[in-house]
């Protein structure tokens, strides 16, 4: 009986993180259907982060109203304000259009290199250590090389296609014709756009975080600042309010997906995982979606499938784990502050949630690998 509950602890991470990895997939999927249909990405994002609003302040503020923790101060709404300007209003919104322009699988194979693209910004900024006499460290800059490098073929070698090769792509609905060597490029540098700002996001979270220590209030909050900016971008940029119009039950799906699996039950189960297991087995999950994405948008919307995709997204992925073996002896350091050694051999008792959780909120350990690594 000691042994089942033994196994269960070992794998049942394993299996949210494969669920999570699901939905983040049909995520991707369903934000392309909903373009596709018609609506405008910037009130798309609006919409998301709404539904995602809705659905996380009540959770956040009866966990936290009895601490207060739910409540702002200046600092504190000055750093969301920053964080989710940056992190969400310009992230997803950059990713909307590029996932319009190009196709979900490259899409999804582009955010896989928001590890790497963290790994040099948080280095710049002196907030990442470099030892170039390490081998860990030389392995976070060769498989950074090895990310940025895939992503560049993708963007600039699409080369013959292997699937869907007679697909017709639809009518745009932005004036330009979808599958143009020119809007693949523009989609690919604002997909790169949007790793660099989700990047930036998983830096400010450790000062966001050290100014409102909730992590589902912080969330909340988050979403709420997001939804009152992206609606603001959204109203300058598309005046006309019938484009605010939902015109179907397929759009209306899509929104509510994104917004309650996408977002609030995604985060909830990602902070989980990253309690139990830490950061580095969280992100090492993340080529799962790009996997299930390829098969399910070619099977399903027929999207067109180019060797240089390929072999770009096999770079982007090999480069990512090589980074994650570079950055798991970091892990491995905080975790050997908390844990004594005493303990490493007791499975059941390895560390209290909440002193785990603070582990990598804290100075910046850990930014780079942040439980929110795997984009949305």
């Amino acid at each position: 009986m000691r042994m089942r509950g033994l196994n269960m602890e070992y794998y049942l991470p394993i299996m949210v993180m494969v669920l999570i990895q699901t939905i983040y997939a049909g995520l991707t999927l369903g934000i392309r259907i909903a373009l596709l249909e018609g609506m405008s990405p910037m009130v798309f994002v609006v919409y998301r982060y709404a539904f995602a609003t809705i659905v996380l302040a009540p959770i956040a503020y009866i966990s936290g109203r009895n601490s207060g923790s739910y409540s702002l101060n200046l600092t504190s709404f000055s750093w969301i304000f920053i964080t989710s300007l940056i992190g969400i209003t310009l992230d997803q919104n950059l990713l909307a259009w590029g996932l319009y322009l190009v196709s979900s699988s490259v899409t999804s194979v582009m955010c896989n290199v928001v590890p790497a693209v963290t790994f040099v910004i948080a280095a710049s900024v002196g907030m990442e250590k470099v030892n170039i006499r390490s081998v860990r460290t030389i392995a976070k800059i060769v498989g950074t090389i090895i990310c940025v490098s895939g992503a560049a073929c993708i963007a600039l070698l699409k080369g013959p296609k292997l699937l869907n090769a007679e697909n017709v792509p639809p009518k745009s609905i932005i004036g330009a014709t979808l599958g143009s060597d020119d809007n693949w490029l523009l989609g690919c540098i604002i997909l790169f756009g949007s790793c660099v700002a989700w990047s930036i996001w998983l830096i400010l979270q450790v000062p966001a975080y050290e100014s409102h220590p909730n992590s589902l209030s912080l969330s909340a909050w988050m979403c709420l600042m997001a939804t009152l900016q992206s609606s603001v971008v959204a109203l300058f940029m598309k005046p006309d309010l019938n484009a605010w119009k939902i015109n179907s039950l397929l759009q209306l799906g899509c929104i509510l997906y994104s917004g309650v699996m996408g977002s609030a039950v995604a985060l909830c189960l990602q902070a989980w995982c990253i309690s139990k297991r830490g950061p580095v087995f969280s992100s090492m999950f993340t080529p799962v979606c790009t996997v299930i994405v390829t098969v399910l948008a070619a099977l399903l919307l027929h999207e067109e499938i180019y060797i240089g995709s390929l072999i770009g997204g096999i770079g982007v992925i090999i480069g990512l784990y090589i980074v994650l073996w570079g950055k798991a002896e970091d892990v491995v350091n905080v975790k050997e502050k908390i844990i004594p050694k005493s303990m490493v051999n007791e499975p059941e008792e390895i560390v209290d949630n909440k002193s785990y959780g603070k582990a990598y909120c804290k100075p910046v350990e850990e930014p780079l690998l942040s439980h929110e690594s795997t984009y949305y």
